[in-house]
């Protein structure tokens, strides 16, 4: 099998579900896949209906939440497995606009992996109150400023990848959750050296449900990516001299003496 496979992770998102799964299917040559968390609201059950209808949709059920992380590296590995082209990330409240998605696959032939991103040039959020716009772009500021990141929309989760680029930048083994797991995959790819491409996007803030972000998760993304900018930072001021006019030339001269 070949083609895109557009990952869902859903956790009580039957409001969603059916009206953004009949958008992705409307794009040319998707494949969908669901991955339930055990909603409790039924959305599992709705999943399997829409997988009925269409052979173009899959199902995969977990006993229970386990984290947005757990359910990419799931999908991902369904995927992989199933042998599919690109896989992209697609958050199943609508907040990512499958319509878009052509935007993300035609840089795939020059990229490993592409971000749809709402802070270049281009790109939008609708309907966000201003302190989550804020906080939205101070987080992906920081990020970018502790780690060492040239990119504009560093916790955005609509992105396509490569197979070949997840088994490279070995998603199996990414641990965080949550928007921690978006920085943790844009690093991985970032220092394995993957051609990595942002094309702007509309994010429209969810009409039914709530948000799943939570106070806990901010804290954890916090954390992990001060741990991460602190245990890098020395390889990183040691590149930064070792590539400096100045260290070069002493390096010359060293070498004459």
């Amino acid at each position: 099998m070949s083609g895109t496979l557009v990952i869902i992770p859903t956790y009580n998102e039957r409001e969603n579900l059916t009206a953004i799964a009949v958008r992705v299917l409307a794009q040319a040559a998707v494949d969908l896949l669901i991955v339930d968390d055990g909603s409790p609201d039924g959305t599992g059950l709705i999943a399997d209906e829409l997988a009925v209808a269409d052979s173009r949709v899959h199902v995969l059920h977990r006993p229970s939440k386990g984290g947005l992380g757990g359910a990419y590296r799931a999908g991902f590995a369904w995927g992989i497995e199933a042998g599919f082209d690109i896989l992209v990330e697609l958050d199943g409240d609508g907040s990512h606009q499958p319509e878009e998605l052509d935007r993300l696959r035609e840089r795939m032939p020059g990229a490993d992996m592409v971000i749809g991103s709402r802070w270049v040039a281009g790109g939008s959020v609708v309907n966000w109150p201003w302190r989550r716009r804020a906080l939205s772009r101070a987080g992906s500021r920081y990020a970018r400023a502790v780690l060492g990141l040239p990119f504009r929309d560093v916790t955005g989760g609509y992105r396509a990848f490569s197979a070949e680029a997840l088994a490279r930048v070995g998603c199996a083994d990414v641990a965080s959750q949550g928007y921690c797991f978006q920085v943790e995959m844009l690093l991985r790819a970032w220092q394995h050296g993957l051609r990595i491409e942002e094309v702007p996007i509309t994010f429209i803030e969810r009409e039914h449900g709530y948000s799943k972000m939570s106070g806990r998760i901010v804290i954890e993304a916090m954390m992990r990516v001060t741990l991460w900018g602190m245990s890098g930072l020395p390889g990183r001021l040691a590149g930064i001299r070792s590539a400096s006019p100045l260290h070069a030339m002493r390096r010359r001269v060293n070498h004459a003496q």
